[in-house]
């Protein structure tokens, strides 16, 4: 065979638009090679070359497949409940909402800008979980208890942070957006706002995913739970995600719950309302009672997970999940309100 040798030190050749054929043959039809040689395997399709000892192949990156569609979607978790009270102790903290994390509209929890829809593949599997609020313990002087996460895909939002019992004895929990406390917890980034602080003898209110749990006013009423975020995701604005309020020892009406599901707390000794159930509502609080025993908190409300995609689209949901589907305009809308599973599309 006989050889070529260029002596240029450049080929240019970017006015043919064709391709350049290299040297080919089978693995049993290498020729013994010199550093450089380059050339097509035909046994397994692939390009090689000679590096002076071996023949190895010229590596490969995969390219970023095609979604077929795109999808928004509302992620919320579960709220923290509030913190149960002994008698005659200080007001409690109001529980944190649930994380709030979304593509739809401008905004997503924490101040933060909404995110980027997310690209979606025909007949692949995605997992789909609603958080449960957090349960109010059931003995005077305790802590909240936070919430569960919810998840869609890649996106989870974190439980709403737990309220911390009155009197100056427990702080807020950290979470999707911290419950109130002695110390409010922080909220999560992106996802929502800090609870508020105790002022002798009110609590303050949990965060939501707008705004800052209230600290206790000290004049007998408890901190306002931080305002939840109204999204639009279903086709009407909706607030979701609302801190529960904090709590007095005196025989004062409590604050109200933040916009968005948080939970009513109440005067002394009387029992406060649960965040809203799919809303991710943190729980509200009150004082303990100036008799015996003592007041339980407020639940935190349930996540949910909404999901807006091209209604040429079809959704299958796994068995363990409790769904509706609706339609707006041109796009279908899926609410997940309980259940853990997969869902795919078709």
């Amino acid at each position: 065979m006989a050889t070529n040798k260029v002596t240029t030190n450049v080929i240019d050749m970017s006015g043919n638009t064709g391709g350049l054929v290299w040297s080919q043959g089978t693995t049993a039809q290498r020729p013994a090679g010199t550093a450089g040689d380059l050339r097509l395997n035909t046994t397994d399709s692939r390009l090689e070359f000679y590096n002076g000892t071996d023949w190895k192949r010229l590596s490969e990156t995969a390219g970023t497949p095609t979604p077929d569609f795109q999808a928004d979607f509302l992620v919320v978790a579960g709220g923290g409940s509030g913190s149960s009270q002994q008698f005659n102790s200080g007001g409690g903290g109001g529980g944190g909402a649930g994380g709030l994390r979304t593509s739809y509209g401008s905004t997503s929890g924490g101040g933060s800008s909404a995110e980027s829809s997310l690209p979606m593949f025909l007949s692949t599997n995605y997992t789909v979980t609603i958080g449960a609020g957090g349960v109010a313990p059931n003995t005077g002087n305790s802590n909240g208890t936070s919430g569960n996460d919810s998840v869609f895909s890649t996106i989870t939002s974190d439980g709403g942070g737990a309220g911390g019992f009155g009197g100056g004895g427990g702080d807020g929990a950290l979470g999707g957006s911290g419950g109130g406390g002695t110390t409010g917890g922080s909220g999560t980034s992106n996802q929502g706002f800090s609870g508020g602080n105790y002022v002798v003898p009110t609590g303050g209110g949990g965060g939501g995913a707008s705004a800052a749990g209230a600290n206790g006013s000290g004049t007998g009423i408890g901190g306002v739970g931080g305002d939840g975020l109204a999204v639009s995701i279903t086709g009407s604005s909706t607030y979701y995600a609302g801190g529960g309020a904090g709590g007095s020892r005196d025989q004062t009406a409590g604050a109200s719950g933040g916009q968005g599901g948080g939970g009513d707390s109440t005067g002394n000794g009387v029992t406060p309302t649960a965040g809203t159930a799919n809303t991710g509502g943190g729980g509200g609080t009150t004082g303990g009672s100036f008799g015996s025993g003592f007041v339980q908190g407020g639940s935190g409300g349930s996540g949910v997970v909404i999901l807006r995609y091209p209604n040429t689209v079809t959704i299958s949901v796994g068995a363990g999940l409790t769904s509706t589907t609706t339609t707006d305009g041109s796009d279908k809308i899926t609410t997940f309100t309980a259940g853990s599973d997969t869902v795919s599309f078709s």
